[in-house]
């Protein structure tokens, strides 16, 4: 979904935020194709942890080393504190910073300068957690992507939006996307190996699909629905193992987003499995549909016959 402001200029697009480390890649790859600019000398990047920040970011821009790696592994020193001590000649061209974990070891004027310094010197500069740099900066981004529920990719003008704009808006929605990933794989540890296998994972607001081809899933929707919240009700802890594992109390499940979950399972609110199997003709496919949050199944079920899908 996009908005056009004036004269012509890119306003705002608005896409769905993937829960799978690929797929946020895609979309990264997807942003930087549609809506950088060679041009463009700071990338504000606005989410909480666990919203997919450095992961889009290394779908925009491969190969970049990021300052705050997953594995913990930070840079030091941080390279765009250290221009003056570069061969100008072999100077990066793009830095990295996380303004939320630099500000535990830098003060806020030192940074500023040094974003300044290297704007001036036609370097670009991604920032992650732009909100909390932007006001001491003085000026805006030239690209804000913020991660929530859904991501948000504006190029904003002298009336905004301003950074904090998107901040409140994608701060709120993080947590649906969070319950809505983790209830999903609690759905794929109940469900027979076979569909999970097969399974493909898609996206709606405040939910999940999960899509099969050749054939609907054998599944009981009830008795899934049934073990899900029975997981729910015991407030598993959630944690990160590594890259592609998470645990969910004793037991290990695969998942390619690993960060991008609640805490615990008791902090899924809502959860319900539309009670039948959609049949979506235009991809000729079968999904199976699940809901977090105050949504409404029978609106759940109107949506998908507005879209054509049944």
């Amino acid at each position: 979904m996009s908005f056009n402001g004036s004269a012509g200029g890119h306003l705002c697009s608005v896409y769905f935020a993937p829960r799978g480390r690929d797929r946020i890649y895609q979309l990264g790859m997807q942003i930087a194709q549609q809506h950088l600019s060679p041009a463009d000398r700071i990338i504000g990047v606005i989410g909480e942890a666990g919203s997919g920040k450095s992961m889009i970011i290394k779908g925009m821009f491969p190969g970049l080393e990021l300052t705050n790696d997953d594995e913990g592994v930070n840079v030091r020193p941080l390279p765009l504190l250290c221009q003056d001590d570069e061969n100008r000649f072999y100077s990066p061209h793009t830095y990295h910073m996380d303004a939320r974990f630099e500000l535990g070891f830098t003060q806020l004027h030192v940074l500023v300068d040094a974003i300044r310094e290297a704007v001036a010197r036609g370097k670009r500069v991604i920032i992650e957690h732009f909100d909390l740099v932007y006001e001491a900066l003085g000026f805006n981004a030239d690209l804000i992507v913020g991660i929530g529920e859904e991501v948000i990719v504006t190029r904003p003008n002298i009336f905004g939006p301003l950074p904090e704009d998107v901040a409140k808006v994608v701060h709120k929605s993080v947590h649906t996307r969070l319950m809505a990933h983790t209830a999903e794989d609690l759905c794929e540890f109940h469900m027979p190996e076979k569909e999970v296998v097969r399974c493909l994972h898609a996206d709606i607001k405040s939910g999940f699909l999960m899509a099969f081809h050749d054939s609907p899933p054998e599944v009981d929707l009830e008795e899934l629905e049934k073990a899900v919240l029975a997981d729910i009700a015991a407030d598993l802890p959630v944690e990160y193992v590594d890259d592609r594992t998470i645990r969910i109390g004793d037991a290990y499940q695969p998942c390619t987003g690993p960060r991008t979950h609640v805490s615990s399972t008791g902090k899924i609110v809502g959860f319900h499995l539309l009670k039948e199997i959609i049949y979506d003709h235009r991809n000729q496919r079968w999904l199976l549909v699940g809901r977090v949050g105050n949504v409404n199944v029978d609106e759940a079920r109107h949506h998908f016959n507005d879209l054509g899908l049944v």
